[in-house]
């Protein structure tokens, strides 16, 4: 898709604007990248990927809580989102993964077996990269995957494979469709205003827009059974995270994720959204400290 300005993006990220934001800046091979890097130096390291729309902020409650239970975290913004850089390129899982591997090599985090936790489409960036890096992942944690539901006509990638509709949808319909999508994200409507105004917020950013349409034409969140599969073979404990009432990745497709994952542990959180760790942090903490507690340090094969 060709790269765009939509109306409202009316910021531009440059030096001078990211000196006064939050968060650390650090230049890897496709561009800026936005992250933080908190809690006890010597704790078992627990990295986040997070879903098509979301900043790092996203993540703050989880991280308060993990890192209170003696866990570092690193927290960081998918290009196109937070504070990273709007991109140029083909927003895939390929470049997302890349990102993550770029970022925590640079960071000296990739010297021991890290733990991962990915949500929605982060679940999908999250798979890909242990399945690329399997030894250097301890656990993985997924939290409502996208990916289990069967491709139709109408799915997103599909819609979009002419980069001519693609640029004619984004800009005519993307801030709506956008705020639609985030209305249905989380359970409690009070968290929902929040999320809504965190995520529109970073997206006042030039190139913002285009990169949620660039991902979901290039980056399928429907018919990934595969990867599902692959990553239930790499033996690597993972933990299958839910909520009860997810409206976007919906708790039907629980069952499957569990044939194909095939998880040590997985749990169904109640009266929770799509967006378990920002709704509930306290009991996603919950169950990630003990199942990191389980199995630190774990050396691959």
């Amino acid at each position: 898709m060709k790269y765009f300005i939509a109306v409202g993006e009316n910021r531009r990220l440059t030096p001078d604007t990211r000196h006064a934001l939050r968060g650390s800046f650090i230049e890897l091979s496709d561009g800026v990248t936005h992250y933080e890097l908190t809690g006890p130096g010597d704790g078992e390291v627990v990295v986040m990927a997070g879903g098509l729309t979301i900043p790092l902020f996203y993540w703050d409650g989880l991280v308060t809580e993990l890192n209170a239970r003696g866990l570092r975290t690193l927290t960081f913004s998918g290009y196109g989102r937070g504070y990273s850089d709007r991109i140029r390129a083909c927003y895939n899982e390929t470049l997302f993964a890349r990102q993550l591997t770029e970022l925590t090599h640079r960071l000296g985090l990739a010297t021991r077996p890290l733990h991962l936790v990915g949500t929605s489409m982060g679940a999908l960036v999250g798979m890909t990269y242990a399945t690329q890096h399997r030894t250097s992942v301890s656990t993985l944690t997924v939290v409502g995957p996208a990916g289990l539901a069967k491709p139709q006509l109408t799915s997103p990638h599909r819609i979009l494979r002419s980069d001519l509709l693609a640029g004619l949808v984004a800009r005519r319909r993307g801030r709506r469709i956008l705020q639609e999508h985030l209305g249905h994200n989380v359970h409690d409507p009070q968290l929902g205003a929040q999320l809504a105004e965190m995520v529109l917020d970073a997206q006042r950013f030039e190139g913002s827009l285009h990169a949620v349409f660039d991902t979901l034409q290039h980056l399928p969140v429907s018919g990934r059974d595969d990867l599902f599969q692959r990553t239930g073979t790499l033996g690597i404990p993972t933990l299958l995270l839910w909520g009860d009432q997810d409206e976007v990745t919906p708790l039907l497709q629980f069952d499957t994720a569990r044939a194909l994952l095939k998880p040590q542990q997985y749990h169904v959180i109640p009266e929770c959204g799509h967006m378990a760790p920002y709704e509930r942090p306290q009991d996603v903490a919950d169950q990630i400290a003990p199942f990191v507690a389980a199995h630190g340090e774990r050396l691959g094969s």
